[in-house]
This record gives C-alpha cells, structure tokens and sequence, in this order.
C-alpha cells in the first residue's frame, strides 16, 4: 500500500519528471537571477529571463515555448492565436504573437530613443565613425562561425551580440535563427553586464599609458572647431526625420528598429508638447514589453533545448564577438591618430557599443585614474550613441542578405 501510495504521488505532482537536466537549469536560472537582483547586472532584463528559464523547467507545468513544427496545422498553416492559448498556455500566446511577430524589440528602441540624447553625438560627428567601426565584431564572427560549421543565419545571430545591444540581438535572431534564440540572448545581456570587465581588459591589451593620458579637452583647446551647430534643437528634431529616410531608403530590412528608435527620440526632442508620449514610450509602454520580452526568451530555454554543445559555441563567439568589437573601435582612433596633430583617446573607440551609457562611464573612470582632469565622458557618448544606429544598421544588413 505504502508503495502504490508513492507511486501515485509521483504520477500526480511534477517529481516523475525531475532529471538532473532540470535541477541544472533551476541552477542557472538561479545565477541569473542573482546576477540581476544582488549584483544588479541588468535587473530589468536578467530578472525577467531568469524568472522565464525558472517557468519552462517546472516540472509537468508545460510552461516552455514549444517549437515551431507544433504550432503547425495538418495542412501546413499556422494556428490562431485563441488555439495556441488553448493547446499550449499564456506563455506561447504571448511568445508567438509579441516575440516571434518581432514586435516587441521595436516597441523597446521606441522607449530607447526617447532615453537617448544624441546631442554630443550631433556636436562630434567625427567621433560617430568609431562607432561604426566597432561593428567589426559582428562581421568577424560572422565569417568565423561559418568556418566552424554554422549556416549563415546562425551565425549572423551569434555576430550580433558583438553589437552590445539586446533587443537587437533578440530582433536579429527571432529572424534569422530563432532556435537559437534563448542563449544568444543571455550572452547578449551578460556580456552588457560585463562591459566594466570587459572594455578594461581589451583597453590594457590594446593601449599605452601615453594614449590613456590623451586629454580631449586640451586638444580640443589647442585645436578648436572649425564649425558649431548654432541652432542644436532645430537639429535635433530634424535628425530623426532624415536618418529614419535614408537609412530606410539604403537598408530598408532595418527600418523597423531605426525607426521606431527615431520616433521615440523625436518625441523626446520637440519638447513639451510631445513629452506624455514621450515619458509613455520610456516608460509604461517600454517596460511591459521589456517584461514579456524577458519571461518569453527565458521560456524558450527548457533543459532539452538549452543543455547542448552548441549553447558553449555561442557564449564563446559571443564573446569573442564583444572583445572584437571594443578592439576595433580602439584601433581605429589608433590608426587615426597616426595622420592626426589633433590626438583622440582610444577609449572614446571602445565605448562604440550600443551599451549606453554604461561603456562611456567605464571609459571616463578609466582615463580619470591616468589623469584626475580627463573628463571624456561627452566625447564617449558620442561614439556610444552613433553605436546604437550602427548595430541597427548592421542588422538590417544581415537580415536583408540571410533572412
């Protein structure tokens, strides 16, 4: 009797179908959730995914994303949304309606661009080329990840996380690779949250302590600009408008995320008139998709789908992808220093990353501790923001070509 009594128990709650793959993923949802809530890398993405990874390994609770073969019907078409509710939960609703739609990264740059003031950006446009050149880790992974044996799409998703930006890692990969969706999007977040480890350690690889000692505003004293912006407001309403048509005219795969980042920055910047909107798009409506976005992706990671050889692949390319891209935004001021009398600090190159702010404050620490006076922080924006253009750009790119 004692026997069958346990046996019942075991049929009736979730202890049949927990494996020593499920307690590994409690565990890793655990050091996610951490990572966010006592170490505060992150919180409002890595709380969310931690909770998501939680939620689709709870055992007998069908709370995982389900793939994509079983929202099929027998003749080939897509469920209805009211039928995937039905069959598989609130979690694949809301997975296949905001995240595989490609909804929701969108709807986040929105809340992205009304935070962001491209001001410093706009006053230094030379500056804003480093943060192109740092997307050189995206492309260089790219082209090593085919070399190993991933498809093209793959490896556009694994390249993309060098760009430091998450919604456009997740926006990237839900096109082109979407099974790989749950790991890039952790090493995504990760790797932003290591940015003050990680830009310290390439800047001491790459840089002596005469280029950590470049003071930006004696040069900018000794070498003054040519040109001003008189009117900055006009500028930067106009900016928006014009970015949004050419970029959408040149690369028309990326429209959806310039786009809706440029509409949340004209908000910001017309001014009172606009500021409800503007304070609902950073706000309110930006962070309830950021909640979706975050349980959704950690849904998408049950123990089958996460515990493969192919997970360890993407955290070190992307990685790899990451220090690529700081090292190319230093080498690139190196290299254009060279031809300069008007000497640029290489930090204001490896803060060409779509982390804002937190890869300029990381780089203005680092150039105080050479000389107490080198406030570079504004010239870093401008490096930092033209990164979050460039990383959407560079996705359009990818998407265009492989999607």
């Amino acid at each position: 009797m004692m026997g069958e009594f346990f046996s019942n128990l075991v049929e009736v709650t979730g202890f049949g179908f927990v494996d020593w793959g499920t307690v590994l993923m409690w565990v890793i949802s655990g050091m996610l959730l951490y990572m966010g809530i006592f170490k505060q890398y992150e919180p409002l993405l890595l709380v969310p995914i931690g909770f998501g990874v939680l939620l689709a390994n709870l055992p007998g609770a069908g709370l995982a994303v389900v793939e994509g073969n079983m929202v099929v019907n027998p003749d080939g078409s897509l469920m209805n949304l009211p039928e995937i509710a039905s069959r598989y939960g609130i979690i694949n609703l809301l997975y296949y309606s905001l995240i595989k739609s490609g909804i929701l990264p969108p709807i986040i740059f929105m809340g992205v661009g009304a935070l962001t003031d491209f001001g410093p950006m706009l006053r230094n446009l030379k500056l804003a080329f480093f943060g192109g050149a740092a997307q050189i880790g995206i492309f260089t992974v790219v082209i090593l990840a085919v070399l190993m044996g991933y498809s093209l799409p793959e490896a556009a998703s694994m390249g993309i996380i060098g760009g430091a930006d998450g919604p456009t890692a997740i926006y990237t990969t839900i096109k082109l690779a979407p099974h790989m969706l749950g790991p890039i999007a952790i090493a995504a977040y990760s790797y932003m949250a290591m940015v003050p480890v990680i830009i310290p350690a390439v800047a001491k690889l790459l840089m002596t302590k005469e280029e950590f000692a470049i003071h930006m505003k004696k040069m900018d004293k000794q070498y003054p600009p040519k040109n001003e912006i008189r009117h900055l407001r006009a500028v930067k309403i106009i900016f928006p408008i014009v970015l949004t048509l050419v970029v959408s005219v040149l690369v028309p795969s990326a429209a959806p995320l310039i786009g809706m980042l440029m509409l949340g920055n004209l908000l910001k910047e017309i001014g009172p008139n606009t500021a409800r909107l503007a304070d609902a798009a950073s706000g309110p409506i930006m962070n309830t998709a950021t909640v979706f976005l975050g349980v959704c992706v950690g849904a998408t990671m049950p123990a089958h789908v996460f515990l493969r050889w192919e997970t360890i692949g993407i955290l070190v390319l992307g990685l790899f992808a990451f220090a690529i891209s700081i090292a190319g935004g230093i080498l690139a001021v190196k290299l254009y220093n060279k031809g300069a009398k008007k000497k640029i600090n290489p930090l204001v190159g490896a803060t060409g990353l779509s982390a804002v702010p937190m890869a300029s404050r990381v780089a203005n620490e680092m150039a105080l501790k050479y000389d107490k006076s080198n406030h570079i922080l504004q010239y870093c924006m401008s490096s930092n923001v033209s990164g979050v253009i460039g990383s959407a750009v560079a996705a359009g790119v990818l998407i265009a070509f492989l999607g």
